[in-house]
């Protein structure tokens, strides 16, 4: 089977596959036999004198003309992805290499693997800071005289805590979209990196909390810029069936900074004396030095396409494919798909763009979308850990050693239970991933907070029960809710917004990452341990149901077809998600009703739910 036809179908995002021939076979309910009908190939039913016509007054007028026989066997391929075994055009060689797209999906040139490594590397920068200010948190209050403990002063820490987050937000996230088109994806990134080289350093030389806040305000506008760039250049550049995993990279980074930053604070600890925190601060540049050599690897494809850098566009592929005949054909088809998007998105200037983030349907949806599972990283709590472990084991008994000590616990535990995302995230599905993991997240947050209820005279009975809650929470939320905001929100908006509409996902997150880190150290003076994290845990049942009722599946599908998914009203998705899917999984998996059955979401002639035409459909894809 085609990689397109792989493409098209899914396991059905409430049950697990467990076969690659599941994979291949069944049509997923959400999207069903209407929606391969509404994805339907621009390049089925032109006639062959035709395309080839087109291909060749295309290669002409971009600058392509030495490339036409490549081109024109690459849209004959294009045009057909199941039927290339029988096309004589092509040789033995380059169908083995379009069969091994489907039957060895992670063999892919090493080129196109260190352009995500490399591009996400930066994405250390944002959890080595988390933690290097976590530890800091423990003496850099004192130094400034904002250390006594009374409530203004928690609401300074967590200003100063939440400046990177407030600069990103306000400014970082939305300069994105400007230097993007400027500068390129590459470029952008560069920028970024100078600046998150230079700010970590100088917070560790200021003199007060004002100085600090302000560093820390520049050091989010490089963050903000970055985190809005960097998984969409991952996305762009990555092939469809495996563009999850490989954009998840950035949480992958994310997590190997946290650790590596609260293996920093242990070694700062012993060695720092009066300065650790700024050591703990400053050291946080280092992930920052590699991204200098991001113009060693290509540029985003489709970034030139619409910069109309077409041989450069042609060369860069070649670099992330197998083979030219496939990065012809992917050339060719994504040109084809973005013409007929430019044509019912035409974007505009960077205002116009940004109120069609809510104004234009397709686009209102993926703001929706994106924005809610964003929200929802938030939610969940993650960063009440990230922040303030240190200040939490402080708080349930322990010296600072030992806090420190338990904190880099659960950094490791957050890098090595994202590694199984890897291999998940494109399998069973982003939605289903944070579907089965925020209950988990919610009833281990709970028990963290009634383990402080346990006497401190149980010592570290009382501690390890703490750790152990906390370290199971980071383990579901690193499998789930880590990797997928990012990767999602990179990928549902069209080209034409992608960079207004990353710009106002990454603001979410890193806005409430800012609400967070300022309110929860007066929250904890307030409410206690086990009040913060008992709120946080109910908050996780929110995000729940809000991505259960708004979150599409998006797995499996190129970022061109994906402007079908957004296209089915947000009011059918939710009653389809109330009527059909919620029924089903009780019936399937609590009740373990294996006849159960599940109807596509569009029928092929577009009735909703299926009615009058698909009939039923079970989960092994075979109909009732």
């Amino acid at each position: 089977m085609s990689k397109a036809d792989v493409n098209m179908y899914e396991k059905d995002g409430h049950g697990p596959v467990k076969h690659e021939e599941d994979l291949r076979s069944t049509p997923s309910p959400q999207q069903g036999v209407a929606l391969s009908q509404r994805l339907k190939n621009p390049l089925t039913g032109v006639p062959r004198d035709t395309l080839l016509s087109d291909v060749h007054n295309f290669a002409n007028r971009v600058g392509l003309s030495e490339h036409i026989p490549m081109l024109e066997k690459g849209a004959i391929v294009a045009q057909d992805p199941s039927a290339f075994e029988s096309l004589s055009e092509i040789t033995e060689d380059e169908k083995h290499h379009i069969r091994r797209e489907v039957t060895h999906k992670w063999s892919h040139p090493m080129t196109l693997y260190a352009t995500i490594a490399l591009c996400s590397i930066g994405a250390a920068v944002q959890g080595w800071d988390q933690t290097g200010s976590n530890g800091a948190n423990l003496s850099f209050p004192a130094e400034f005289g904002i250390g006594s403990g009374s409530l203004a002063d928690e609401w300074i820490i967590g200003v100063v805590n939440a400046g990177p987050y407030i600069g990103s937000c306000a400014l970082g996230c939305w300069l994105s979209d400007p230097i993007n088109r400027m500068f390129g994806r590459r470029g952008c990134i560069f920028i970024t990196a100078l600046i998150l080289i230079a700010t970590p350093i100088g917070s560790g030389f200021t003199q007060s909390w004002q100085t600090l806040f302000v560093v820390r305000l520049i050091m989010g506008v490089g963050m903000g810029a970055k985190g809005s760039t960097v998984p969409i250049m991952a996305a762009e550049n990555a092939p469809a069936s495996i563009r999850g995993a490989l954009t998840m990279t950035w949480q992958l980074w994310t997590a190997f900074g946290i650790f590596i930053g609260f293996a920093a604070n242990v070694v700062c600890l012993q060695f720092g004396g009066d300065a650790t925190w700024r050591y703990q601060l400053g050291s946080a540049f280092i992930p920052a030095v590699p991204l200098l050599l991001i113009y060693m690897v290509p540029e985003s494809p489709r970034w030139l396409l619409r910069a109309k850098k077409y041989p450069e566009a042609y060369k860069a592929l070649t670099r992330l494919r197998n083979c030219e005949l496939q990065a012809a054909r992917d050339l060719y088809y994504i040109h084809v798909q973005l013409e007929i998007e430019e044509e019912v998105l035409k974007g505009g200037n960077f205002f116009k763009r940004f109120g069609e983030l809510f104004t234009i349907p397709r686009v209102k949806r993926a703001t929706l979308a994106s924005g809610m599972v964003m929200l929802a990283q938030q939610m969940c709590g993650i960063n009440i850990i990230a922040f303030y472990s240190s200040t939490v084991f402080v708080e349930s008994g322990q010296s600072q050693t030992q806090a420190l000590y338990a904190s880099l616990g659960f950094g490791a535990v957050n890098f090595v239970f994202a590694f199984p995302a890897l291999f998940t995230i494109d399998t069973y599905g982003r939605r289903t991933l944070l579907l089965f993991t925020f209950p988990q997240m919610a009833w281990t947050l709970l028990a963290t907070g009634l383990c402080f209820l346990i006497p401190e005279s149980a010592g570290n009975g009382r501690l390890a029960a703490i750790a152990l809650f906390i370290y199971l929470f980071a383990a579901f939320y690193s499998v789930g809710e880590g990797p997928v905001p990012f990767a999602y929100s990179a990928e549902v908006f069209p080209l034409s917004h992608r960079e207004q509409g990353m710009g106002w996902a990454v603001t979410v997150c890193l806005g409430f990452a800012a609400v967070l880190g300022i309110t929860f150290p007066a929250m904890l003076a307030a409410m206690g341990a086990t009040g913060a994290f008992c709120f946080y845990a109910g908050l996780n049942v929110l995000a729940f149901i809000g991505i259960f009722l708004w979150l599409p599946e998006t797995k499996q599908l190129t970022l061109e077809e994906l402007d079908a998914v957004f296209e089915i009203p947000t009011s059918q998705f939710i009653r389809y998600n109330v009527k059909e899917a919620l029924p089903y999984w009780f019936s399937r998996y609590v009740f373990c009703n294996k006849r159960a059955t599940l109807r596509p979401l569009l029928a092929q002639d577009g009735d909703e739910f299926g009615h009058g035409h698909t009939g039923y459909q079970r989960n092994d894809g075979v109909k009732a």
